[in-house]
């Protein structure tokens, strides 16, 4: 690469990571003047060259945000490469010809073109005739050109990826382990396909070029590695390839196999190319092949054990997948024992028992999968009842392919969002129970209902074993269901999940019946309406609740797991007691808008969302401005406050009282 090239990239990571500390950290990593001189240089480079990267601190991208991704027809289709997982074959296709090995970049094949030197448009593989629109996105791709020197219409294709080393940071930074991405892959593919390009600018995707499809005017020798080169120069970062021959092909693979281990771009196998343009579009084309390149994939790590059971794991759309539970082996350099059999057709393909011996591996070294059953005992025991809740279940076919279902409409499993809700930050606020978590200790029957939770020690052998767990995890999400057991009767009422009843809402039922559950438990409508901030839909749906006989039950068993806080009853009584605020705009002498929301409820008053004749005090710093609720509050003739006014009124009022 120019030596140019070089110095802008440089340049431009020095300057981002300053202007990012001063602006976001308050450091200054470097002088004004120290920050001008390289900008300023930067700049020359840029105009010299010809070429702009991403990011780039003299380039303002603005991020999109669509609603769905457009569609498009390629102008020629993209084909699927030809494989082979034997080096002679390689040799034998390769003939007396001059190569290019390079990566089989493992991400997503993305199309761009260039009009008079800038980025236009950018497009993914799709199905090869039909990909979607992604120009928005591909401007934030960390390396990529947004100008270069050539000025006609180039149309290039590369593969978008996420590096090891970025999949693992940001992983790294994800707390639950079943949050995290599963691999590099599946992240760069959601990230380059997101709607707000804001996401895809955060997740560090890359552009590595490996085919050019137009560039007229520019003589490239009849070379495909000449191609490369001027991409390169260009300002694009390709692929890495060497040039093979027959005699060096072999000892090419060997390298690029001992180096996959190490490569921090993610690959699954080899692709192999006539360096000769010309020689490789005389050979035409198959249906579903280009002739002048084929790909090379190593051959899959078998090996042989024993299928111990198949377990039957409930999902919140009503699907009952197979898991197959095996003899555990090595695959990988990793101990497996499960692999996911996907569905009742694959099951019957595969003739699947308990018992069978199976071979088993790593598809793309990643995701374990039965490669064969050498006995195949027959698909027996498929149960007749679901897992979780014990309704029936029934064999459906969707386009020819037999599933599992679970029919009862009532499943826990199909309830994962109220139990996600019950332990979220302000209901119940249990850490360590994401939604992929709560969702497999209800597909293992853990959870049953809110009370199940707090009597995961019936199941520490399981869970310990369970993928992603050990005795820390085990123990730790057992001491925080056990602190979340401590709790207050708002968090509890707001867990319950009724519909509509926030935090703030529950807040004020609870004052208003004096923490009274029993009297909540059997308001009306009516008695509810006089609340401020509960109408007739809210109203409607509480009473709903609390006549369902199972609500109250489940309820009633989860009261015995917790031990309720007092209510604040000396706030009822509280300085601001009968007084309603509302709350907008930014704070300053409170950490956030909570804060103040939780200031004002512990001098007894009550904080809710919008404006209405029952409001007492609006609260926004910017007391003059023309905000919605600002003229909403004049209109009603009710005093807005500064967080000052605030401070100095409740000042006033406690040394009133």
């Amino acid at each position: 690469m120019d030596d140019r090239l070089k110095r802008m990239k440089e340049l431009a990571g020095v300057l981002s990571e300053a202007s990012r500390a001063y602006y976001q950290e308050s450091r200054e990593l470097m002088s004004n003047l120290e920050y001008d001189r390289l900008y300023d240089e930067l700049l020359r480079l840029e105009e010299e060259t010809g070429t702009v990267f991403a990011g780039s601190p003299t380039q303002k991208v603005g991020y999109e945000v669509l609603s769905e991704l457009p569609r498009e027809r390629h102008e020629k289709p993209m084909l699927s490469l030809n494989k082979t997982k034997s080096v002679d074959e390689l040799k034998e296709w390769l003939g007396n010809q001059t190569g290019l090995l390079s990566w089989k970049m493992d991400g997503l094949t993305v199309v761009l073109t260039y009009e008079n030197g800038v980025l236009s448009k950018a497009v993914t593989r799709g199905n090869g005739e039909i990909g979607e629109v992604i120009t928005g996105n591909a401007r934030t791709f960390v390396n990529l050109p947004m100008s270069i020197p050539y000025k006609e219409r180039l149309i290039l294709r590369g593969e978008a990826v996420i590096t090891y080393s970025d999949f693992e940071k940001l992983n790294a930074s994800i707390a639950d382990a079943d949050a995290r991405y599963k691999n590099p892959r599946n992240l760069c593919s959601g990230s380059v396909r997101q709607l707000n390009s804001a996401v895809t600018a955060s997740r560090n995707v890359r552009f590595m070029a490996f085919s050019l499809v137009q560039a007229d005017g520019v003589d490239f020798k009849n070379s495909r590695k000449e191609q490369f080169l001027w991409l390169a120069s260009m300002g694009f970062e390709t692929v890495e390839f060497v040039e093979v021959t027959p005699e060096t092909l072999e000892a090419a693979v060997e390298d690029f196999s001992r180096r996959i281990g190490d490569s921090d771009i993610p690959s699954d196998g080899l692709v192999l190319l006539y360096d000769d343009i010309a020689y490789g579009a005389s050979l035409g084309r198959t249906a579903k092949f280009p002739r002048d390149s084929i790909a090379f994939k190593w051959a899959d790590e078998l090996q042989e054990t024993t299928l111990s059971y198949i377990e039957w794991s409930a999902s919140r759309t009503g699907l009952i997948n197979p898991v197959a539970v095996f003899q555990p082996v090595e695959l990988e350099g990793t101990t497996v024992s499960r692999a996911s059999v996907h569905n009742l057709s694959i099951m019957e393909g595969l003739e699947l028992g308990a018992g069978d011996r199976i071979t088993v591996y790593k598809a793309n070294m990643i995701i374990p999968q039965i490669a064969d059953n050498l006995t195949r005992s027959g698909v027996r025991d498929i149960p007749a009842h679901c897992p979780v809740c014990g309704g029936a279940t029934e064999i459906r076919s969707v386009n020819d392919i037999k599933s599992l279902y679970c029919t009862n409409p009532d499943c826990q499993a199909k309830k994962i969002k109220a139990f996600d809700l019950f332990v979220s930050r302000d209901a119940l606020n249990i850490d360590g129970l994401s939604e992929m978590t709560l969702e497999k200790f209800i597909a293992a029957g853990f959870i049953h209902e809110f009370a199940d939770i707090f009597h995961l020690d019936h199941h520490r052998d399981a869970i310990v074993t369970m993928e992603g767990f050990g005795e820390k995890s085990y123990e730790n999400l057992v001491q925080a269901a056990e602190n979340a057991s401590h709790t207050t009767l708002p968090r509890l009422i707001y867990g319950l999940g009724i519909a509509g009843i926030g935090l703030a809402n529950a807040k004020m039922i609870c004052r208003h019946f004096r923490f009274d559950l029993d009297a909540m438990r059997r308001a009306d409508a009516e008695e509810l309406c006089a609340i401020d901030g509960i109408g007739a839909v809210l109203a409607d749906a509480w009473v709903g609740y609390f006549k369902d006989q199972k609500n109250n039950e489940s309820l009633d068993r989860l009261l015995k797991e917790l031990t309720l806080e007092d209510g604040p009853e000396e706030a009822a009584d509280g300085p601001l007691a009968g007084k309603t605020f509302v709350i907008t705009g930014s704070v300053t002498h409170f950490a956030n808008r909570k804060a103040l929301q939780e200031r004002i409820e512990a001098l007894g008053g009550k904080a809710t969302g919008s404006v209405t004749s029952k409001t007492s005090y609006l609260i926004n710093n910017d007391v003059t401005s023309n905000s919605s609720k600002n003229k909403k509050a004049r209109e009603l003739g009710i005093p807005i406050l500064s967080e000052e006014d605030f401070l100095k009124m409740t000042e006033e009022d406690d040394h009133a009282h």
